[in-house]
């Protein structure tokens, strides 16, 4: 059956504010220009200059109030006006021929206030004539004095420049405006149009004829113009990124670009209208012909009837696949794939206005509900023109289109490749705002419980689709797609990591490494404690999603990481630094059965198998992840690797970091250190650090037949001074400091229990000294026992002490 076109009224214009003066403006001024705000709720009237007051009038539906301004004689008007898509507040610019930009904001006080003013042509000497606003930019066209006669034209042809300046909100009541970059100098007078992507530079009347034919694309999200002739069927594409400093001359682009200056004619076009799909025109044929992004040109249609001179008015516009065209009184609706004339219609105006489309996830309620038409405005009100389901044709459910529209959403915003079904969302438990409404509309839930329930998800919804809209429009994408992805990974972590929500994070942290970390660092609150650690305030259900992982012996599928891997692998490209105090941090976190399915897998040992097979892992990474996990054998393994490197200062401190409880550890690695003491000389600077790490409860006894245990074998008998090149041996002046420690806890009361323990308590004086008597001399064979020490021909003097 054949669809039928519907033009249903909306409002009669008495639910926006001063809906008299709008009424007056729009039926007794034929050349005012009509523009609405990206969320559908704001009407600009601007008037041409030299009209009646008020020359601008802004109109808001519901609550809020209107603006009116009226330049007196001798005062000029604005030549353009524009709102801003600002989501924070409503916003617009004023441009004037001399260069004057004016600001203008709503819901920062009572009414609209002035909140910036600027010259955007500051040198003097130069005339606004075009003007645009794309996105969170402001690009206009301006007239310089005419410099000396060029290979192209005439000087004053290639007298215009074209500008851009970034125009953002700061704060409550600021604007940020940023530097001015010439897009393009040495070019003719150009008209400015804006979709929400691109921005076309097309010929007027006062365009030089040798280029009338010539238009420019600018996508600011791509850092490219095309230069088309839409009928020589010729387009070329260039780098133009201001950012960058990127500009071009328009003759030299010219010159480089072979086929463009063949001659033809100036392009006779009655209407431009700017829309999602490109730049549509309208000769004075009643053809309609559609001018491409990519710089392409295609035929749409032809209009049943053609513009009658300039003065016809025209208006363009597109909805669902359709072209609607508004001539005079006459509405005619084709089809943008064939052509064909699908319905007409006679209009009792013939003063009717286009309106661009709010901007997807910046409409409110009311504005939702003309989705997937368009909408017309008028004196008698505001309509909408779309399509009527014929008669007989089988409505689904309501409860069905819940589930159809979901999961064309759902499928939109997912970065999975497997196709999403209706009927998968009927029964899967992680997308529950289609289940929720599906409820509603079953009568099982309320509509306040469900507003109470589904809050927070409303309002994340509503910043996606913010978001996606400034990613639409090509305003910072790079941002946009951080945020994206910020998004995305904090959605999944309210999620059960499993399967394709675990490969869908995978995806998004191989793709945004970075912004995926960030979402990270939100999620668990991760903050420096300015000692080298990290610290978390997150719930332990959170950790336990992270920590969660495969079961022990089996490898993740099809090589997707478990989330905590994956942070590990992240923060390997990103900070490898804080891949240990993270480590560290988690062993902290980690309940009973979080690390894995089963025992034996510790979570230092999942961040080893992150860094590469033994042998090819990061050195520093792998002795900071040994000594940070608390395992006897992991940091014996870590001292072990030190020593080896003869790093004993870190070896030394890592046996003092351990805390006073793990005695048996400190123990192991005491005698580690204790034996390369024995065996040579390279520690002696260290031995106040060893004295320290000396068990307390060590008997000096043990000391020594540790030493001795590795002590090198001499196969020779030892002399006062080593040989040159030599190892020097151990000395007792170096084990005094090491004997001391080991006695230090005081000398014991009972027996002694070594036989060396008495040479470490000194009683601070030497005894007395005997008195002195008669020196006599002793012949050794008087005393036998003496032979064996007297030298032949010596003697010993002996004191005589009786």
């Amino acid at each position: 059956m054949k669809r039928m076109g519907t033009l249903r009224l909306l409002s009669d214009l008495s639910h926006f504010s001063g809906a008299a003066r709008l009424r007056e403006l729009l039926a007794g001024d034929p050349a005012v220009r009509v523009r609405c705000s990206p969320d559908g709720r704001h009407l600009l009237l601007l008037r041409p200059p030299g009209a009646p007051s008020p020359q601008l009038l802004v109109a808001v539906r519901g609550p809020g109030a209107e603006l009116e301004r009226a330049w007196p004689a001798g005062h000029p008007s604005p030549l353009d006006a524009f709102f801003l898509p600002w989501p924070t507040r409503p916003a617009l610019v004023l441009v004037w021929e001399s260069g004057l930009a004016e600001v203008w904001g709503a819901g920062v006080g009572p009414g609209w206030r002035l909140l910036r003013s600027t010259e955007l042509c500051p040198g003097g000497g130069a005339r606004v004539v075009a003007v645009a606003a794309p996105g969170g930019r402001l690009v206009w066209c301006e007239e310089r004095q005419a410099g000396a006669e060029g290979w192209l034209g005439p000087p004053a042809a290639f007298s215009h420049c074209v500008c851009v300046r970034t125009l953002e909100p700061s704060g409550e009541a600021g604007t940020n405006l940023g530097r001015t970059h010439i897009l393009l100098h040495h070019c003719p007078s150009f008209g400015l149009l804006a979709s929400r992507k691109d921005l076309f530079l097309v010929p007027t009347t006062a365009t030089w004829p040798g280029v009338g034919h010539i238009l420019l694309i600018w996508r600011p999200g791509k850092g490219k113009v095309m230069v088309a002739a839409p009928c020589l069927g010729l387009s070329h594409s260039k780098s133009l990124h201001p950012g960058q400093g990127d500009t071009w001359d328009f003759r030299a682009l010219l010159r480089g670009l072979p086929g463009l200056l063949s001659p033809m004619k100036p392009l006779t076009v009655h209407t431009w209208a700017p829309t999602p799909q490109g730049l549509l025109l309208l000769d004075f044929k009643g053809t309609v012909s559609l001018v491409q992004s990519h710089g392409g040109t295609r035929a749409v249609g032809t209009l049943q009837e053609a513009p009658v001179g300039l003065a016809g008015s025209a208006a363009l516009g597109t909805f669902h696949g359709t072209l609607a065209c508004v001539l005079g009184s006459t509405l005619e609706l084709l089809d943008m794939g064939s052509g064909q004339l699908l319905e007409r219609k006679v209009l009792s105006t013939d003063r009717v206005y286009l309106l661009a489309p709010p901007v997807p996830g910046m409409e409110d309620e009311e504005e939702l509900e003309t989705r997937g038409g368009l909408r017309l405005l008028s004196a008698l009100g505001l309509f909408r023109v779309g399509w009527e389901a014929p008669q007989g044709l089988e409505v689904p459910s309501a409860e069905d289109l819940v589930f159809e529209e979901a999961c064309e959403y759902y499928q939109r915003r997912s970065l999975r490749g497997a196709q999403l079904t209706p009927e998968e969302l009927r029964h899967n438990s992680i997308f529950r705002a289609p289940q929720a409404l599906a409820s509603i509309l079953q009568g099982h839930v309320s509509p306040s419980t469900l507003l109470t329930t589904l809050r927070a998800e409303l309002r994340d919804y509503r910043a996606l689709d913010q978001l996606k809209a400034h990613l639409v429009a090509g305003d910072d994408e790079e941002a946009g797609w951080t945020e994206l992805a910020e998004l995305e990974v904090a959605r999944l972590l309210r999620t059960e990591l499993v399967g394709d929500q675990l490969a869908q994070l995978n995806t998004v942290f191989q793709a945004l490494p970075t912004a995926a970390w960030g979402a990270i660092l939100r999620a668990l609150q991760l903050q420096p404690d300015g000692k080298g650690r990290l610290k978390s305030h997150a719930p332990p259900d959170v950790w336990k999603k992270v920590l969660g992982g495969t079961s022990a012996g089996k490898e993740p599928p099809n090589g997707i990481l478990p989330l905590f891997e994956l942070l590990c692998q992240c923060l390997c490209r990103l900070e490898p630094g804080w891949l240990p105090p993270f480590v560290e941090l988690a062993q902290q976190q980690g309940g009973p059965g979080w690390g894995s399915g089963g025992p034996g897998l510790p979570l230092y040992r999942r961040a080893l198998a992150v860094l590469g097979e033994e042998g090819t892992r990061p050195e520093a990474l792998e002795l900071e992840l040994l000594l940070g996990s608390g395992r006897p054998k992991a940091v014996l393994q870590a001292v072990g690797q030190l020593v080896q490197k003869e790093q004993w200062e870190r070896a030394l401190e890592a046996g003092l970091a351990l805390s006073p409880s793990s005695t048996l550890l400190r123990s192991e690695i005491f005698k580690l250190l204790l034996a390369e003491f024995a065996r040579h000389r390279r520690l002696d600077a260290y031995l106040p650090l060893l004295c320290r790490l000396c068990p307390p409860d060590l008997a000096p006894a043990e000391l020594l037949l540790l030493l001795r245990t590795h002590l090198p074998d001499e196969s020779e008998p030892p002399t006062p001074f080593p040989e040159p090149g030599t190892e020097p041996p151990l000395t007792v002046g170096l084990l005094k400091a090491l004997l001391e420690r080991t006695g230090a806890q005081g000398r014991p009361s009972g027996p002694v229990l070594s036989l060396y323990e008495d040479i470490l308590w000194d009683p601070g004086t030497p005894p007395p000294t005997p008195p002195r008597g008669p020196v006599t001399t002793l012949q050794a064979s008087d005393h036998p026992g003496l032979e064996a020490w007297a030298s032949p021909g010596q003697g010993f003097c002996v004191t005589d002490t009786g």
